[in-house]
């Protein structure tokens, strides 16, 4: 049996203390008689919507750029960053995953590449909602968003 329960501390205090107490010895008292080991790890969010929007423009922008497709931009830079190596009964072969399932921290991580590398490459400055001509480029872009 799993349960789980988000919990929240803001400013030094936990949020709802009361009811998480109440929480954990419910659910101890459903359990069998045994040890068990309460685990308490940091929450992590999936990638945001703006992540993801502002991935699919910066590939629309490089699409029409270049004669590739915004898709092949995707699937370039998740093989070029997102990709590893597994061997199997000693057959190496190299495998990529998508961004749908990054958290916000490993999806920041991945923008900062592709930025970094579509200018090295390709000589495209891709901007960020920080820079003076965002909302310029979101308004060319934002319709080529999935």
């Amino acid at each position: 049996m799993s349960q789980t329960i988000q919990v929240s501390k803001k400013k030094g205090e936990v949020i709802f203390e009361e009811t998480i107490l109440k929480f954990i010895a419910k659910s101890f008292s459903l359990l069998k008689n045994g040890e068990y080991t309460l685990t308490i790890k940091k929450a992590i969010s999936k990638r945001s919507f703006s992540q993801n929007g502002m991935m699919w423009m910066w590939f629309e922008c490089l699409a029409q750029d270049t004669v590739a497709d915004k898709q092949d931009f995707h699937d370039m830079y998740c093989a070029k960053f997102l990709s590893r190596t597994v061997t199997i009964e000693g057959i190496e072969t190299r495998v990529s995953k998508g961004t749908s399932k990054l958290d916000t921290v490993t999806m920041t991580h991945f923008l900062n590449q592709v930025q970094a590398d579509a200018a090295a490459e390709f000589g495209v400055k891709l901007p960020t909602p920080d820079d003076l001509y965002w909302e310029d480029f979101e308004n060319q872009y934002k319709r080529y968003t999935n």
